[in-house]
């Protein structure tokens, strides 16, 4: 993996130059998700991973508002502008919620699996502490080919869940991920948004990509067959040309609407 950067309190992977990605990981991903992500996108773009508190947070201050707080800290930090956000699951809602309050500073916005609406964490049930056997379905219930999940990743939602601390929080943020819903909120975000979605994510399923699309104003979708909820680690080709597409897309309307000004 990319070697990880610390400045102030934040730790984080950042790669090439250009407009920048923020690159947002779920509950239990981690940066190696975005690898294929960060080797395509870098020869053109400035390519950035903040590593979410997640497991180090204050047991009080394990909200969704916490994680916000510390990505607006980060790009304030980075004097970071006009930047398209992408989140994966847990780091998709974080993503909506920072666009609903800086659409100044937000480009675009890329979902991927994004909890926000409905989520069926870890399969619908709290993780068995010990169990490697069940610790390993359930890690390969995120993908829609079991293999897709290394012993490497199984190994690190084991060493998760058997950490009383880190344990904890994880169920922590998955209900309140789960209870969160931002429906009510989601007319109101203001820049373009592509949606990328496995046709088999069994966590956050099509229902809830068609519920974003039709929620969010200016949308596009796409679906991902024998994909599920981690669609850059299933599909990375597919899925990285997609972005490509669309940011180039909004590039292109961002400079006309300039000449036409």
């Amino acid at each position: 993996m990319h070697d990880i950067r610390k400045g102030n309190q934040f730790e984080y992977v950042d790669k090439g130059e250009g407009r920048p990605i923020i690159l947002l990981h779920g509950l239990l991903g981690s940066l190696s998700n975005w690898q294929s992500t960060i080797d395509y996108f870098q020869k053109n773009y400035r390519v950035i991973i903040p590593i979410l508190p997640i497991f180090t947070l204050p047991v009080k201050a394990t909200h969704l508002e916490s994680l916000v707080s510390y990505l607006e800290n980060f790009i304030n930090w980075l004097h970071a502008e006009n930047i398209t956000i992408i989140g994966n699951s847990l780091g998709g809602h974080v993503g909506l919620v920072y666009a609903l309050k800086h659409s100044d500073k937000v480009n675009s916005l890329i979902l991927t699996g994004s909890s926000g609406l409905f989520e069926n964490t870890m399969g619908g049930s709290y993780p068995k502490r010990g169990n490697y056997q069940y610790i390993k379905e359930k890690t390969e219930y995120t993908f829609y080919n079991p293999r897709s999940a290394t012993k490497e990743l199984v190994d690190d939602v084991f060493e998760v869940v058997n950490n009383s601390a880190k344990c904890r929080r994880l169920i922590i943020f998955a209900r309140f991920a789960q209870k969160h819903n931002l429906r009510k909120q989601l007319p109101n975000i203001k820049v373009p948004t592509l949606l990328v979605w496995g046709l088999n994510d069994t966590i956050t399923p099509p229902s809830v990509a068609h519920e974003f699309d039709n929620l969010i104003p200016n949308t596009e979708l796409h679906f991902l067959d024998q994909c599920s909820h981690v669609p850059m680690m299933e599909h990375p080709n597919r899925f990285n040309t997609l972005l490509e597409n669309f940011l180039v897309k909004q590039e292109s309307h961002q400079r006309n609407q300039k000449i036409i000004q």
